[in-house]
């Protein structure tokens, strides 16, 4: 919670109610579910996965796209940093 802004009244309220649903799962422990058949899925689950390949583009088309950018470096979209 520290890197979200919030006030100390906002965090200690936060912090209250993140406590309370923690509890909540807490209490979940103590349920005996020994007769309980595990649960399964009646649709087969998987990835769905394409080829990852370029395609090529007009280049009129990308320079219009590219111009519409308020922030690049030749080719390629400025984004702000999100890992460190």
């Amino acid at each position: 919670m520290a890197r979200l802004g919030l006030s100390q009244e906002e965090v200690k309220k936060m912090g209250n109610e993140l406590s309370s649903i923690l509890d909540f799962f807490k209490s979940l422990d103590e349920i005996d579910v020994s007769q309980v058949t595990p649960a399964f899925y009646l649709i087969p689950l998987k990835n769905v996965m394409r080829e990852d390949k370029a395609e090529k583009r007009d280049k009129k088309e990308v320079d219009k796209i590219l111009s519409e950018i308020p922030s690049k470096e030749g080719k390629y979209v400025k984004v702000k940093e999100i890992l460190k």
